[in-house]
């Protein structure tokens, strides 16, 4: 059982099982550090930090304090699509191609920004075995999806796409906008709401960065070691392992792995901004219908990648009674 440390910031009294749940969190389970935001009607209810930013215990956890939120970017990723979907200038029953006319090969032509959003494009992973320096490489990534076969026909099942959905939707930002999906974020989310939340973060911000500590029995195993008749192992190391450091494992303290864009594991957070963002969806940042949308079920049952069920909307996933 380990000591708790002191707990700071605001905890509303309704929420006061919140702030035991944190403590619990450090009695229990060997929390580190980490900030819990809830925000109810607009209004900030829970603002608290507690612990340390590093391994070595030497740096207390602030308010300020960024963090790696790995798949929290691939609902702000959607949620850029979906602007532009508002504005017209995404047709979600479209194909892909329409944008992107490189992602149109291997049979993709009829792959649909639905089906994309959805994870039933079939592309959660790149088969061929890639360099480790492209995960920093938009155009060496995207490239690769554009040309990669399907693992499954598009649209006939779903599949978490990983580390691939961001990648994705970020090309169509891109093929559309003309922006990154960082300066977009950027430019139509987090600078309008005043959101602690950046894709691609300047060496200025590396002191208030919490260092991400892995599990000791993590191991970041080559991808290119499968053996190629083995599908199932090929498609897991191709979805999480390709290139090795997609994951973030031995990558995700790096000066080049927070200064890159890859969207589904690389957004870099306050818990207070990732609150502030969820809000103003709730708020109005999309009209009602377009939330409505995208946080209908799409896809739903055994995953394709995951091997248990899943259930996912536009680019957001589901709560599930298998995962309430």
């Amino acid at each position: 059982m380990a000591d708790v440390p002191q707990i700071l910031g605001a905890c509303d009294a309704r929420f006061a099982p919140v702030r035991d749940a944190v403590a619990q969190n450090f009695r229990m389970h060997g929390e580190l550090g980490s900030a819990v935001a809830i925000a109810v009607d607009g209004h900030l209810v829970v603002d608290i930090h507690a612990g340390w930013m590093d391994g070595a215990r030497t740096r207390p956890w602030r308010p300020d304090t960024l963090v790696d939120v790995f798949s929290v970017g691939k609902a702000m990723a959607a949620l850029c699509v979906l602007i532009l979907v508002e504005r017209g200038r995404i047709d979600l029953e479209a194909p892909v191609a329409r944008y992107w006319p490189e992602f149109a090969t291997h049979g993709k032509g009829d792959v649909t920004v639905r089906m994309l959003l959805c994870h039933r494009a079939g592309l959660p992973g790149i088969r061929r075995a890639l360099a480790d320096e492209d995960i920093y490489d938009w155009d060496a990534m995207t490239g690769a999806l554009a040309a990669e076969e399907p693992w499954w026909e598009p649209g006939s099942t779903h599949g978490y796409h990983v580390n691939t959905l961001g990648f994705l939707a970020g090309e169509l930002v891109r093929r559309v906008s003309g922006h990154g999906l960082g300066a977009f974020f950027r430019q139509e989310v987090a600078g309008p709401l005043g959101a602690d939340f950046q894709f691609g973060v300047g060496a200025d911000q590396d002191a208030r960065i919490a260092e991400y500590v892995f599990s000791a029995d993590l191991s970041s195993a080559d991808p290119r070691a499968a053996s190629p008749d083995d599908e199932r192992r090929l498609l897991l190391n191709s979805v999480y392992l390709n290139p090795p450091g997609l994951s973030g494992i031995g990558t995700v303290n790096t000066r080049a792995w927070r200064a890159a864009e890859i969207p589904s594991a690389n957004g870099h957070a306050t818990a207070h901004g990732v609150a502030r963002i969820y809000s103003a969806l709730l708020g109005g940042l999309l009209v009602p219908g377009t939330l409505e949308r995208a946080t209908a079920e799409e896809s739903a049952g055994v995953d394709f990648v995951l091997g248990r069920p899943s259930r996912l909307g536009l680019g957001f996933q589901l709560t599930q009674r298998e995962r309430p």
